[in-house]
């Protein structure tokens, strides 16, 4: 086994699926820069820098699929599908269904997503939950190294769209720059399991809607994804110096959901938290409530989630999203 950063993981899971396939291209914003070692490697027809607009290299990106292309389009931050949603709601999420599988868009759109350190509501969304929302979207939310790597490849071989989300927090690069210039003051929890970790000396992918436990627990199960799932591995830390015995389940995609694994812990304990950074109303917490009530589990429940605009305000911040504090007071609720 050998160790690799968050984003590094998930290039060199890129990188190997663009040396046996060369269909794979990758194409965005500042990308020659961004993935410059990728650019070293196969050249600037496969690795090409886009102008900044969304809705022109996302629609050339569905049509690039379309045509028997596998591309991997970047967007600069998950927020910006505002500008371009058109591509992936009424176009690439559709065009199997429609066409009665005639024809696929193997498309994955990779983007950068998260709060944490202080860049306001249009800039640190999640998102997830809206995005899986969608009929024919795979959403994947990795929080390892090794999930990144794993599922990235997971994501190129799939035959229909992908959302490939990183977190800005366990990525390298966006902490290097978050860390840089005026930002030296600015404070934020990384968690260092998530930012670098062991991964295979040659990657395979990953099952799509997979969730894996990574702690066991007896009282409670903290269900989650991405950053909040080391977050929620310290909380049970903290409730374990309590008396408190929590699980902590990664679904690792969005979409689709382990139903299962998601039962399985709920029976188990007969208590859940879901965390998510996403917004709280019409997302993934209420989804997590309804798979559990339709299986007719007996469960307490509660949630942590983002509740409202993400303020500029740092102090605000901290009170809006997913901590450690806010989970674990989550927690201790459902215990009494």
């Amino acid at each position: 086994m050998k160790t690799m950063f968050f984003t590094q993981a998930a290039d060199d899971a890129l990188s190997q699926a663009m040396a046996e396939d060369p269909r794979i291209i990758v194409f965005g914003e500042d990308i020659p820069l961004l993935r410059r070692d990728l650019l070293v490697r196969f050249g600037p027809k496969r690795v090409r820098g886009t102008p900044i607009s969304e809705s022109a290299f996302l629609g050339a990106g569905v049509a690039a699929a379309m045509a028997g292309l596998r591309p991997v389009v970047e967007m600069y931050m998950v927020d910006f599908f505002g500008v371009c949603m058109d591509a992936l709601l009424n176009h690439a999420a559709k065009v199997e269904a429609f066409s009665g599988g005639k024809w696929t868009a193997p498309l994955v759109v990779r983007a950068p997503c998260g709060g944490g350190y202080g860049d306001g509501g249009q800039h640190e969304q999640s998102l997830w939950g809206w995005l899986a929302h969608i009929p024919g979207l795979t959403v994947m939310v990795p929080s390892t190294p090794a999930d990144a790597g794993g599922l990235m490849l997971s994501a190129l071989q799939h035959d229909g769209p992908v959302i490939f989300l990183e977190h800005k927090l366990l990525s390298e690069s966006w902490l290097e720059f978050l860390g840089s210039g005026a930002r030296k003051t600015v404070q934020f929890d990384i968690p260092a399991e998530g930012a670098k970790g062991t991964v295979p000396q040659r990657w395979d992918p990953l099952p799509l809607g997979e969730a894996v436990l990574r702690r066991e627990g007896r009282e409670v199960i903290i269900v989650s994804v991405g950053v909040s799932v080391h977050r929620s591995l310290e909380a049970a830390k903290t409730l374990d110096a309590e008396g408190i015995s929590a699980g902590v389940l990664d679904l690792r995609t969005v979409s689709p959901l382990d139903k299962k694994a998601v039962c399985r812990e709920v029976e188990k304990t007969g208590r859940m938290l879901a965390v998510d950074e996403d917004y709280e109303t019409f997302g993934l917490s209420g989804e997590l409530a309804a798979i559990v009530s339709e299986a007719g589990i007996p469960c307490k429940y509660a949630r942590v989630c983002t509740q409202t605009t993400i303020p500029f305000s740092r102090d605000l911040e901290d009170r809006i999203l997913p901590n450690i504090e806010r989970i674990c007071s989550g927690v201790r609720q459902l215990m009494k």
